[in-house]
């Protein structure tokens, strides 16, 4: 196959011969333009290349697969391909097959729920997590809650809103280590658990990876969310070891939606003790006699029947983005990012005020990932109604988020609210989430979010600055007619 090169030219395409990225997006992604989409939103999902899609029905049309749990041809057909796919994350993540295992879960919320639900939490435990996190994290604190373990919040502080490093370690030694420093494998009774996320799917800030090592130094498991962070960096699970790293594979590669890994070091998987168990996650059970014996390895944790026609993709997924080369995906995003946060410090309303206020790290020359977190400002100076920003760009073809993305903890930290007046509101008897804005004295319910991804080219970038500057610059537009507010 021949493609055009950037100076028009053709060479031949091989596979080890990727696409440049404006190459990619005509290629894999040219129903965007087509359709005229500006899509800005790949923190919620990444949009899937059309070669995985085709490749995906022409796997499932061409061969016969079954449900794994048999001795059949079509059942065999189908473990091989688990078992590719399962070596394909652990390649991805230079993770040995010997220190790590792959679960397949239906999303990173699955499992982290896997984590939370089998955790061994118990009195005089510590939950402890920063206040960035996604509510599929901040959900963790009801399972050590119930198991009588109790929860540290660390604060997020400075522009950048990062994780306060010092009360972190404040936390993690909060009380005297039953075990001292951290062995390789570790006992059976650890101290708890830290939890927080790679990236921020807030604000984009990336929390340091040194931080695991650190905690399990202390006795701490780590769980890491990485959901954010691994659709545009390499994660090296031979450097960082967490016990417990939870993904979403339709964030990576768009393609398919409705899987996610838990990817868990094996001593620490085994410390998990499940409260049931189901169809697939036993090797012997007696209805009448009333016992079961759980698997010993990665089923244990798959409940039910994985989603075996879609998991093989993840093998396809992950090869298409290893030709493409993660760290080309990394150097092409930032430069988006700095194009981008470059191109809101510009706008402006004509008596030079700023068109723009940002939440998190303003520069690339931080830590930081392509997820950009900002309030559109009116010409007095008020924030515009997220709504609105809605309600406009959805009517210039724009797609993008809006409200508190699931991560009240870094909302509150961008907003400034202090914990008086949360307090305040959780004993109030509020009817609307309009009433809960009031009484905070917030003027909007959240932030608008753009996210850039494998796909994103600087046009999209260049019709969003022109959207904001067009639609808000020197107005004051009105809020009438917009929809109630439901939800965060």
């Amino acid at each position: 196959m021949e493609t055009p090169n950037t100076t028009g030219r053709t060479r031949d395409a091989g596979p080890d011969d990727p696409y440049t990225f404006a190459e990619l997006r005509a290629h894999e992604f040219g129903y965007l333009d087509e359709g005229g989409h500006t899509y800005l939103d790949h923190t919620g999902a990444g949009l899937p290349p059309r070669s995985l899609v085709t490749g995906s029905a022409e796997r499932i049309t061409g061969g016969l697969f079954g449900n794994p749990h048999s001795e059949s041809p079509a059942s065999r057909a189908s473990g091989l391909l688990l078992t590719e796919a399962r070596q394909a994350v652990l390649r991805h993540f230079n993770a040995d097959p010997a220190e790590y295992a792959v679960i397949f879960t239906p999303n990173a919320t699955g499992a982290l729920r896997l984590v939370g639900e089998a955790y061994p939490f118990a009195r005089g435990d510590r939950l402890v997590m920063s206040l960035d996190n996604h509510n599929s994290v901040n959900g963790l604190r009801e399972y050590a809650r119930r198991r009588g373990a109790t929860t540290a919040y660390i604060p997020v502080t400075g522009p950048g809103l990062h994780m306060d490093e010092e009360r972190l370690r404040t936390a993690l030694a909060a009380h005297p280590r039953r075990f001292g420093p951290r062995r390789r494998h570790p006992p059976a009774r650890s101290r708890g658990l830290l939890a927080y996320p790679a990236q921020s799917n807030f604000t984009g800030v990336q929390h340091s990876l040194e931080w695991i090592a650190t905690a399990q130094r202390h006795g701490y498991d780590v769980l890491l969310d990485a959901a954010a962070f691994v659709p545009a960096n390499p994660l090296d699970l031979g450097r960082y070891q967490p016990d417990f790293t939870v993904v979403s594979w339709y964030k990576v590669f768009g393609h398919p939606t409705g899987v996610g890994s838990l990817i868990a070091r094996r001593p620490a998987l085994a410390r998990l003790r499940r409260p049931w168990f189901s169809g697939g996650t036993i090797y012997a059970v007696s209805a009448q006699a009333q016992w079961h014996v759980l698997a010993d390895d990665e089923a244990a944790f798959e409940d039910g029947t994985v989603n075996f026609l879609s998991v093989p993709d993840i093998t396809a997924g992950l090869a298409w983005i290893d030709r493409i080369g993660m760290d080309r995906v990394h150097a092409h995003v930032t430069a988006l990012t700095g194009r981008l946060l470059a191109g809101l410090r510009g706008l402006r309303h004509s008596d030079g005020s700023p068109l723009i206020r940002v939440y998190g790290p303003d520069r690339v020359d931080t830590a930081r990932g392509a997820t950009v977190a900002l309030n559109v400002l009116d010409a007095d100076g008020r924030i515009v109604d997220e709504r609105v920003v809605t309600r406009d760009s959805a009517a210039h073809g724009i797609s993008l988020r809006t409200g508190c993305f699931c991560n009240p903890g870094a909302g509150e930290a961008a907003f400034a609210l202090p914990l008086n007046r949360l307090r305040s509101a959780a004993r109030s008897r509020l009817t609307s989430l309009e009433d809960y804005l009031e009484l905070l004295g917030l003027p909007s319910a959240g932030a608008v979010r753009i996210s850039l991804g494998v796909s994103s080219q600087p046009k999209d970038i260049e019709t969003f600055l022109a959207f904001v500057a067009r639609t808000y610059r020197d107005r004051v537009p009105g809020a009438t007619g917009l929809a109630p507010r439901v939800g965060c």
